[in-house]
């Protein structure tokens, strides 16, 4: 029995133990680079300085993503009900050919941005990027308030907007 209770008493220890969520950007995924819509290289740091004083919400996408597609709903419904939210789209997709197409043929609406570092970049690894569609809320202050989110209808999504 006491083995029992020491095994579990490990157990918990080990898996109840979370990694620290960052409410910061790293300067490594701060300066990593982004290409605009008009084709222009653009810090990350810029990109959140154009949008300052603004609650954000990031959705890391990519046009061939299933999951990502089947949330767009999803996120198109807070749009329309969080008008004074700015979205911003990070995509990963293959190509900035199949990315612009992407925006157009499933009619996302927002800011732009192409992540040409992709998966393993220093964005990426910031966010421990491991699935898409990945979601984000930076607050007015420029807080992260919500890391990681998976699913457009986390419940955290609007307790956060």
């Amino acid at each position: 029995m006491q083995k029992v209770i020491f095994l579990l008493a490990i157990m918990f220890t080990v898996f109840s133990c979370n990694k620290e969520v960052p409410t910061q950007f790293s300067e490594e995924a701060l300066n990593d680079s982004f290409i605009s819509l008009e084709g222009q290289s653009v810090f990350f740091s810029k990109i959140l300085d154009k949008y300052q004083g603004q609650t954000l919400f990031i959705d890391v996408w990519a046009s061939w993503c299933g999951d990502c597609l089947k949330g767009m709903p999803k996120v198109k419904a807070l749009q329309q009900e969080y008008s004074d939210v700015t979205f911003i789209f990070l995509s990963l997709d293959k190509s900035q050919k199949a990315w612009k197409k992407g925006i157009n043929k499933y009619n996302v609406v927002g800011e732009h941005y192409f992540m040409q570092s992709g998966w393993k970049g220093s964005f990426g690894e910031f966010l421990d990027l491991d699935w898409i569609p990945r979601y984000m809320i930076i607050d007015k202050q420029g807080t992260i308030n919500l890391f990681r989110a998976e699913r457009a209808d986390d419940k955290r999504i609007k307790e956060h907007l």
